[in-house]
C-alpha cells in the first residue's frame, strides 16, 4: 500500500477495486454503443484524385478579388512587394551585366547612351525609375514606424498610406525634372 501512495495511485486503485461491477459494465457498454460504425469503401487512386479535384473546384480562392473592395492597405502592400522586386531585378541585372561586359556597361558608356536619347524618353525613363524608388522608400519608412508601434490604428494606417502616396507623387516629380 505504501508504494501506491508514493506513486499517487492509491485513490485510483481503491476506486477501481471497490466500485460495483454494474457501474464498470455500464461504462463499457456506453463506450461500445457510443461508437459510430463507418462504412468503408475501397477506391482507386484516380477516383480519389477526381473526388479531390471536385472538392477543390467548389472552394473560393483567397483573397477573392471579386467580392472584396480594394483597400489602400492591401493595394499598398502588393505595390510595395512589386516595387521591391522590380528594383532588385534592375540592380542585380545591371550588376550581372557589368560583371559580364565591364567595358560596355561602365559609367562613361551609360552616360553617352543616355545623353543620345531624346528629352521625352529621358523624362519618361527618369519617372519610371523614380516612382518605384520613391514609393518603396517612403513605404519602408511607414513600415519602420509600425515596427516601433506608431500609427498602428486603422486611422493611422490609412493616414500614413495617403502620406506615402502624396510624398511619392511629389518626390517622383522632383526627381523626374531634376537636372
Amino acid at each position: 500500500m505504501m508504494s501506491t501512495r508514493a506513486l499517487g495511485l492509491g485513490a485510483a486503485l481503491r476506486k477501481a477495486a471497490f466500485s460495483p461491477s454494474v457501474v464498470r459494465n455500464q461504462v463499457v457498454l456506453r463506450n461500445t454503443l457510443g461508437k459510430r460504425f463507418i462504412q468503408i469503401e475501397t477506391i482507386t487512386p484516380s477516383t480519389e484524385q477526381n473526388i479531390l479535384n471536385q472538392q477543390r473546384l467548389k472552394r473560393p480562392s483567397s483573397p477573392h478579388f471579386t467580392i472584396y473592395q480594394p483597400q489602400l492597405t492591401w493595394v499598398a502592400s502588393i505595390a510595395n512587394r512589386i516595387t521591391g522586386v522590380g528594383l532588385s531585378v534592375l540592380l542585380y541585372g545591371f550588376s550581372i551585366a557589368y560583371l559580364v561586359a565591364p567595358t560596355t556597361f561602365d559609367s562613361q558608356h551609360v552616360v553617352e547612351v543616355v545623353a543620345g536619347l531624346p528629352e521625352g524618353v529621358k523624362y519618361a525613363g527618369k519617372a519610371i525609375l523614380a516612382a518605384p524608388f520613391s514609393f518603396h522608400a517612403f513605404n519602408g519608412l511607414r513600415h519602420l514606424s509600425w515596427d516601433v508601434v506608431k500609427f498602428t490604428t486603422v486611422k493611422g494606417v490609412y493616414a500614413t498610406g495617403y502620406v506615402v502616396l502624396g510624398a511619392t507623387a511629389i518626390s517622383t516629380a522632383v526627381l523626374t525634372f531634376l537636372k
